[in-house]
């Protein structure tokens, strides 16, 4: 029986906004339905790298019980693509950018779209960093992080096995 947790990168163009949010929100949600999951973000871009999350990030995050204020930005690595599972990403532009990062023979079907996976909804995260919307978006990735592991068969937190 294979227990390795599920290994998952969340990807925003700079992982200070979506990504960072998206970390927390699949990390929290894993852990209240019991997953074996590990969860980290990054950029397609190094513009932050090392920087704390943006401040509407934080502060949204924090408004809803999630603290990130611990996590640093930092680029997407070329093991990346070895050592995670799945690398969401917040929107089209960065999914399209992780496919052209992509190392020969890696297997592209595990790059989708966050919201690929949630009901409802835009297919891509809005970028909040010049134009806010912090809940609104805290709210998409919540939806698709819950849709991601309902897609992975993990049962959500009260309901039957």
């Amino acid at each position: 029986m294979n227990t390795a947790p599920v290994r998952v990168l969340m990807v925003c163009l700079g992982n200070i906004c979506r990504s960072p949010l998206a970390e927390g929100i699949l990390k929290a949600q894993a852990a209240v339905r019991g997953a074996a999951v590990v969860v980290d973000s990054a950029g397609i871009s190094n513009y932050h790298e090392g920087e704390p999350p943006h401040r509407g990030s934080i502060d949204i995050a924090r408004e809803r019980g999630l603290p990130i204020d611990d996590q640093r930005s930092r680029p997407v690595r070329p093991s990346d693509f070895h050592d995670f599972d799945w690398l969401l990403a917040m929107d089209t532009s960065n999914k399209n950018a992780l496919l052209h990062m992509a190392p020969p023979g890696f297997d592209r079907s595990r790059v989708k779209l966050l919201l690929d996976f949630a009901e409802f909804g835009p297919r891509d995260v809005p970028d909040p960093y010049y134009t806010g919307g912090f809940g609104e978006v805290f709210d998409l990735i919540a939806a698709g992080c819950a849709g991601f592991l309902d897609h992975l068969g993990v049962a959500p937190a009260g309901s039957p096995s």
